[in-house]
């Protein structure tokens, strides 16, 4: 069953700066990068409470579990220009996201 993911975390950079370094690993998680069962994901930024994350769709449990013990995460955790780091895995719900066109088929 796939599952969301759901990171998000505080920063402490100017949005420019942040936005810089997403582009940076960007390619990481598109269709030739390494992150296994990724799908997609939707990068996000809040500058006004300087916080930012992702959404992420995986093809599975096990591929959710290897990112998060996985290398990516990690840097994140040990980032001292992050704080707050939260990720929650989610169900996807088929039948209710379907009638609202979610793009998880």
């Amino acid at each position: 069953m796939k599952k969301i993911l759901q990171i998000n975390f505080k920063f402490k950079m100017t949005r420019q700066q942040l936005e810089q370094a997403f582009l940076k690993v960007a390619p990481r998680f598109g269709p030739s990068g390494d992150v296994k069962g990724l799908l997609w994901k939707i990068w996000l930024v809040n500058e006004a409470e300087k916080s930012a994350g992702g959404i992420y769709l995986f093809k599975d449990d096990a591929s959710v579990e290897a990112y998060l013990k996985g290398e990516i995460v990690a840097g994140l955790k040990s980032n001292p220009a992050l704080s707050y780091i939260e990720a929650k895995v989610f169900d996807i719900l088929p039948e209710h996201t379907k009638i609202t066109r979610g793009p998880v088929d």
